[in-house]
């Protein structure tokens, strides 16, 4: 089975009437998010390189009919018309790293019509699962005010495809390594990894685990010290890393309990033993709102595993976006139902200091002093560039985060810039919106 049938049914019949009714006009559909979640300031825009990869191999096979057939319960012979379909359209897209407000188009697809209406099922669950776990993680890199933060999420995301994305995206947005092995040969993402508590449990004492595991691992060791009691936890891994002259780069960490106060008082117990060298590392649990309390409170963590929250994006785990049609054949398009009003034709979003953002046409010519987000990235079905890296997306996070407003990028209660629209794009809306009315008038 190809990805070309991860689609949902409809598109599948769209395509087909489109083919057979000889509708093969180019269309473009802009993909955006209507509304920012509660607890968002902003958006990372993130799932493109994926995106990027499937319509470049996105090809309807003899097995990819057959598949069709079943799930219309219809002769392969019906669907003959989409053999050998293929996507050799345009995208124009916001690259990954930046960010994205609400309404602004992520991606736009131009090609013809049965092409753009079938990939869009796939371009949608790509974008909206990795944008929104970027933007979640995001928000850790803000509360961890310059504190590493590692990617513990494997185990319990979405399936073991959903791993590897959010490995990914902690890593785009700046976090320093990743529990998930497999991400971080693929990615070249530092592993990070200690112990478990069945580990500690499996010997006689924490002391007989610790210098086991020290045995096995004569670099830098992390011990996790609250399988029992933490206090003595703690006292036992000083004692052993002064026994074995262990200091530089090793560390304890605390997953469980007041993870603020019993890192004070493990501060004070490694200090005392003369092992200031020895970081502590917080986990259990966290995401931007348990790093932010401890960070205000002072607690002395040096660095955050954060995994379940992060990787599902636990409390904002959907984006309200959608995959709109806004031209075909040259005639500009929008949708009036209520709620869900669209605006007609290609799109550009143009990015001024502040950022002070701006949705207009296309063919727009860019105000002064503004930037164009969206660029051409396929054309002909074909990148027009090599893959993008992950440190230039990093790169990009990086400098829209450090000019984005204050109130967007508070953890609590953050506010959202609102992008305006300009006057071609608000004068064509009006137009098609009229143009839309006096044809339901003379059709009534």
């Amino acid at each position: 089975m190809s990805e070309v049938t991860t689609t949902d049914l409809y598109e599948v019949t769209m395509a087909l009437s489109y083919l057979r009714e000889d509708m093969r006009a180019p269309a473009t559909f802009s993909l955006f998010v209507r509304d920012l979640p509660p607890g968002r300031g902003f958006l990372v825009a993130a799932g493109l390189e994926p995106a990027l990869d499937h319509l470049a191999r996105f090809r309807v096979g003899d097995a990819d009919l057959e598949e069709f057939a079943t799930a219309l319960r219809r002769p392969v012979a019906d669907l003959a018309p989409l053999r050998g379909l293929s996507f050799a359209g345009e995208v124009r897209a916001v690259p990954e790293g930046r960010l994205v407000f609400a309404g602004e188009p992520l991606l736009e697809v131009t090609a013809p019509l049965p092409q753009a209406q079938l990939v869009e099922t796939y371009l949608l669950s790509l974008l909206c699962h990795q944008t929104a776990v970027a933007s979640k993680a995001a928000r850790c890199v803000l509360a961890a005010d310059g504190r590493p933060l590692v990617d513990f999420s494997l185990r319990r995301t979405h399936g073991p495809g959903a791993g590897m994305q959010a490995a990914r995206l902690c890593a785009l947005v700046g976090f320093a390594g990743t529990s998930n092995v497999a991400a971080a040969c693929r990615y070249g993402i530092p592993a990070a990894g200690t112990m478990a508590h069945s580990y500690v449990e499996s010997f006689p004492s924490e002391e007989r685990a610790f210098r086991a595991f020290a045995r096995t691992h004569p670099g830098p060791v992390t011990f996790l010290v609250d399988t029992y009691d933490t206090g003595r936890g703690v006292a036992t891994a000083a004692r052993v890393f002064a026994d074995l002259g262990l200091s530089e780069g090793c560390a304890i960490r605390l997953d469980s309990g007041d993870l603020g106060e019993l890192a004070r008082q493990a501060r004070g117990t490694l200090d005392a033993a003369g092992l200031e060298d020895v970081r502590i590392i917080a986990s259990g649990g966290l995401d931007e709102y348990g790093v932010d309390r401890l960070v205000r409170a002072g607690a002395p963590i040096d660095a955050y595993a954060v995994g379940t929250k992060v990787g599902t994006a636990s409390d904002a785990p959907y984006l309200d976006a959608a995959y709109k049609l806004v031209e075909y054949d040259g005639r500009p398009v929008m949708k009036l139902s209520s709620a869900k009003v669209t605006s007609p034709g290609p799109k550009q979003v143009f990015r001024g200091p502040g950022p002070r953002d701006v949705i207009g046409l296309a063919n727009e010519e860019p105000p002064g002093g503004t930037e164009p987000l969206l660029r051409t990235v396929m054309r002909g079905g074909l990148r027009t560039g090599p893959p993008d890296t992950l440190a230039a997306a990093r790169a990009r996070f990086e400098a829209d985060l450090s000019s984005v407003p204050e109130a967007a990028r508070a953890i609590e209660s953050p506010a959202a810039p609102v992008p305006a629209m300009s006057t071609r794009l608000t004068a064509l809306t009006a137009v098609v919106r009229h143009r839309i009315a006096l044809r339901a008038a003379t059709t009534a």
